[in-house]
């Protein structure tokens, strides 16, 4: 085998003449395929910040009516209101290109380069076109929300999300008052081995995910659960319901060990 070689072994058969040239000459596809992206990146950006654009232009045309001891002020707040209007732009423009695009993504146990792992990659291509500018400043706002359920990601009523360290939102469902802390990592794949497994997540109602824990792919938090703080849940865990799990990577904590580390973290322990 060569160097960049796969084992296909556990990929979905090669559904045409595409698909085995692309797995033929893997990395030379990848490369295409990351090209393309970029381009369709370039063009939803374009897209978005276009209202920002015709807004500072307006601003622009009515400055010299501006004492000159205001125009600095005059145009760092109209740059900055640039900044806003098209990330928010950005927020609309991104769903609709995943939703006319071929971002369908279904469970997935396979080579990274394969059509099959397409949707997938651009899926999570124009979320983290979000994710990296704009997503950190409308987390825990009604913008965030509705960009994360606009992207596919299932939350339930008064759930609280308070990261936006996501990966693959079409797969992920968080329950009802579910509450997902600060710089928590969920993404629902996982890879090793030359192989890429895509598999949902699902946090029930009322559980916690603790502030920098890590959820991984094929994982299932029940209701009322708790993963304490950067923890690590690894893929194939199915945590109970009312269940407390913790640690790395995280396993069971029973309520007699819970008081004692709540003791020892206390200072209440000899």
């Amino acid at each position: 085998m060569t160097e960049f070689a796969q084992d296909h072994s556990k990929s979905p058969p090669p559904t045409g003449h595409t698909e085995r040239l692309m797995r033929r000459f893997a990395r030379a596809s990848y490369a295409i395929i990351v090209l393309l992206v970029y381009v369709l990146a370039s063009t939803a950006l374009g897209l978005a910040f276009a209202p920002a654009i015709g807004m500072t232009r307006w601003m622009w045309s009515h400055s010299p009516n501006i004492p000159i001891w205001l125009q600095w002020p005059y145009y760092g707040f109209g740059l900055s209101l640039a900044f806003f209007v098209g990330g928010l732009s950005l927020l609309v423009v991104v769903p609709v290109y995943n939703f006319l695009l071929p971002t369908r993504v279904k469970p997935f146990k396979g080579g990274y380069y394969t059509l099959t792992a397409v949707p997938w990659f651009l899926h999570n291509a124009l979320f983290y076109l979000v994710r990296f500018t704009f997503l950190p400043f409308v987390t825990l706002t009604p913008f965030g929300v509705w960009f994360l359920k606009a992207m596919g990601m299932k939350i339930g009523r008064h759930a609280f999300i308070n990261t936006e360290i996501i990966s693959d939102p079409q797969l992920i469902t968080v329950g009802d008052d579910a509450a997902l802390g600060g710089s928590v990592r969920i993404f629902a794949h996982y890879g090793g081995g030359g192989n890429l497994v895509v598999a949902p997540i699902f946090i029930g109602d009322r559980a916690t995910i603790g502030a920098g824990a890590c959820i991984m792919g094929d994982v299932v938090i029940g209701k009322n659960a708790v993963i304490l703080p950067q923890s690590v849940v690894l893929p194939g865990s199915r945590v109970p319901d009312n269940e407390t799990w913790g640690g790395i990577p995280a396993r069971r904590i029973t309520k007699e060990e819970m008081a004692l580390i709540k003791l020892d973290i206390r200072g209440d322990v000899d």
